[in-house]
């Protein structure tokens, strides 16, 4: 029975990817947004749910938090994985300073509108400010008003560095 968001409360933590459950959980909403339009519709490859805790945790430069739900009645069970957001530490040249990356930003369906992802991207923030770095960056698809909505609300906006220029664009290139 899932948990009912107006009765829980929500614990905002970094994952320990050392951790099975922290691990299990990274996955199960990994492998959600895979399979969500916004994520590209197909699960996650095998290969990829059976080591990616593993190589998350071989990166110095990854971090992920985790929104944990509770329910008020303290039910015996363990709390419930509802949001993921994982990040990538990089580097800005015209700083000469750390960049924080947010990769992928995932609430379960039933928790969205509850303000989760503004929660977790705080602590995102946080961590990036503890870690010395100049700004946050994410890529996010145009068709996703909801997030595009979220993020506006955390201060993030479209990046340009001179307006005649335009607003830059995220390409991608796949290597075999």
């Amino acid at each position: 029975m899932p948990l009912n968001a107006d009765h829980a409360n929500v614990t905002i933590r970094r994952v320990d990817y050392a951790n099975p459950h922290d691990a299990a959980a990274l996955v199960e909403l990994l492998d959600g947004y895979a399979q969500d339009v916004a994520g590209g519709g197909e699960p996650l490859r095998v290969e990829v749910k059976k080591g990616l805790a593993q190589a998350l945790l071989q990166r110095t430069d990854a971090f992920s938090v985790m929104a944990w739900a509770e329910d008020d009645a303290g039910a015996p069970n363990r709390p419930s994985p509802v949001g993921l957001v994982n990040c990538f530490e990089g580097f800005s040249t015209f700083a000469c300073k750390p960049l924080v990356n947010v990769h992928d930003v995932v609430v379960v369906p039933a928790w969205r509108g509850h303000r989760i992802a503004q929660r977790m991207l705080q602590v995102v923030e946080g961590i990036a400010r503890e870690r010395g770095a100049c700004k946050l960056t994410m890529e996010v698809l145009p068709g996703n008003h909801s997030a595009l909505r979220a993020y506006a609300r955390e201060g993030f906006a479209a990046y340009a560095l001179d307006p005649q220029m335009g607003q830059a664009q995220f390409l991608q290139k796949l290597l075999d």
